[in-house]
């Protein structure tokens, strides 16, 4: 049974990890199917690695600013496992059908208080610290912290004893505003706050500002009413030292008498409807409601209007409106359990190891047949799964396989895993159902590799081969100083200079040609393309390219003295 504020585990794509959203509303359609309307959460997986890095710096500082850091010292594994455990919350909804749930899970703000392990020691828990915006690619702290500790805690001082004197600084103490022994009664004090009201709707009557917005005398009596009214009348008691008679001529000085609004009076009809939309939108964050929709408004003044926004009608009509439509939404769903066979699932037929809609019973014999675990390395296991496209025939095993599911990474740290870390990823789409089928190369996730979407293992791709040709072999010989293999094998998305290898090889065969005995060499690129060609070594080492574009020739006076005639100096056109 699932119902409206559950933590939730949605399931997109058969082999990629599962969403983890927060269900505001049920909703049934037309068609009688329910739909859940959540809040996203995003794994570090989703964002970009500029944005990892300041989530880093960000969890790094408080760390630092704890007054009693943590003593314990986290093992790698213990890191790499906790890094799957963090989320981002972001403000962005969707709609998903609330039959793709697949199990709840627990999302909580970072208490500072509590041991990291706490939160991988319980199962189908992560926490957040910061919120992402997917539109703006930004990281921002959420306002909300459990204030707990010295920084909020005052220190309470001992008692002063009888007849000990008091050495604090009395300007930096409390202000006493209303002495409760006063000479007054009760009575009198009512009477005077009777004339204080009065007093205040008879200035409203004659402000033209205040008859506009308070047409009515009962209007104006409601004004006059409000705390901002009754706080001026008993600070000017208290202030003139109880005297009821000198209080009643500061009412009502020469002037006339002296009018008191409050931020429901000063406030217009338009700000107070920008304002109800903010807090629809926003919530309790009126850092968010000054920033983008009343910046002209201070903190202090909008937080004074809501608590006062709340004791109107208007408030309680919003509130009977949200009530009502509460009523008629559905408040739980029940969902059964998800039984079907995922197509990763890898099947055994007569001893050779087969996807369930993967590419052919042979697919995972040749490699797969007795390979481990890609996480945990285990060779035994219940029920295999495939990971990762169908070219690396990677496999997991059924806890490693959930594991991924859940948390959206290997359970154990990999080599390949940390090279991802120095590697820019590709930011995620601001589209949460694009993601699924958008290849990632991220911090936790399968390294160096796609997801693997179900398509790519049912469909039979053709196959195709990269021809070389023989300039490109003779440049990787000839220009190892520009072209560095290695490095071009570890990042084949990163183009080669062709310009650079042209000029190089430009250069090196004009060197070549220069005339003078030349001294007779074997080096690696003249014995590689000999060996190529299936012809012998020139003593003088001198190689051109083709006329008949068949590859290199020899431009030596020993090799064109076995010229066939017909303009071409190549080497295979004369010995073939």
């Amino acid at each position: 049974m699932y119902r409206v504020g559950d933590y939730v585990f949605f399931e997109n794509s058969s082999s990629n990890p599962y969403l983890i959203r927060r269900i505001e509303e049920l909703n049934k359609t037309a068609s009688g199917n329910v739909e859940a309307k959540v809040v996203c959460f995003y794994r570090r997986r989703d964002i970009s690695h500029s944005l990892i890095q300041l989530a880093d710096k960000h969890a790094k500082e408080l760390e630092e600013e704890k007054e009693t850091p943590t003593e314990i010292e986290l093992t790698e594994k213990q890191k790499h496992q906790l890094r799957h455990r963090e989320l981002f919350l972001s403000r962005q909804y969707e709609s998903l059908p609330a039959t793709h749930i697949r199990g709840k899970c627990s999302v909580a703000l970072l208490n500072e208080t509590e041991s990291v392990l706490s939160y991988l020691d319980k199962d189908d828990t992560f926490f957040y610290s910061l919120v992402y915006d997917p539109t703006q690619k930004t990281l921002l702290a959420d306002k909300g912290e459990i204030r707990v500790g010295p920084r909020f805690q005052a220190d309470v001082p001992e008692m002063l004893q009888e007849g000990e004197p008091d050495d604090r600084d009395q300007t930096k103490l409390e202000e006493k505003l209303w002495d409760p022994e006063c000479p007054l009664t009760n009575k009198q004090i009512d009477q005077f706050l009777v004339v204080a009201r009065a007093v205040g709707t008879f200035a409203r009557a004659l402000d033209c500002s205040s008859s506009v917005r308070q047409p009515s005398l009962h209007m104006s009596a409601a004004a006059a009413s409000r705390d901002i009214t009754l706080f001026h009348a008993m600070d000017t008691l208290h202030r003139l030292n109880y005297d009821l008679s000198s209080a009643l001529s500061v009412l009502v000085p020469a002037g006339g008498p002296v009018l008191c609004r409050d931020e429901m009076e000063e406030w217009s009809a338009s700000e107070a409807a920008m304002f109800e939309e903010a807090l629809e939108k926003y919530g309790k964050d009126f850092n968010d409601i000054r920033q983008d929709f009343l910046p002209w408004k201070s903190l202090t003044s909008i937080i004074e209007y809501y608590y006062m926004w709340k004791t109107t009608d208007r408030y309680v009509q919003q509130k009977r409106l949200k009530a009502a439509e509460a009523e008629s939404k559905l408040k739980q769903v029940y969902i059964p359990t998800y039984n079907k066979p995922n197509p990763n699932q890898i099947s055994v037929t007569n001893g050779k190891m087969a996807t369930v809609n993967g590419a052919g019973p042979g697919a995972y014999h040749a490699a797969g047949g007795g390979r481990a675990c890609e996480s945990c390395y285990t060779m035994q296991s219940a029920q295999w799964y495939s990971w990762g496209p169908p070219n690396m025939q990677c496999r997991l095993c059924v806890s490693c396989w959930m594991y991924w599911k859940k948390y959206g990474g290997l359970k154990m740290p990999s080599r390949a895993e940390g090279t991802e870390e120095r590697t820019s990823p590709s930011p995620a789409s601001s589209e949460p159902r694009a993601r699924s089928h958008v290849p990632r190369q991220s911090n936790h996730m399968m390294p160096m590799r796609n997801s693997g979407s179900p398509k790519s293992s049912m469909k039979t791709k053709q196959a195709f081969l990269l021809k070389v040709s023989r300039l490109t072999k003779m440049a990787r010989h000839m220009c190892r100083d520009i072209i560095k293999l290695r490095r071009a094998a570890r990042r084949p998305f990163v183009p080669v200079n062709c310009g650079a290898v042209k000029a190089e090889c430009k250069s090196s065969t004009s060197r070549r040609r220069r005339p003078g005995p030349p001294a007779p060499q074997h080096g690696p690129p003249q014995r590689l393309l000999s060996s190529y060609l299936h012809v012998s070594v020139c003593s003088y080492g001198v190689f051109n390219l083709c006329a008949c574009k068949h590859g290199l020739t020899c431009v030596c006076a020993r090799w064109r003295a076995l010229d066939c005639g017909s303009k071409c100096t190549c080497a295979r056109c004369c010995l073939g």
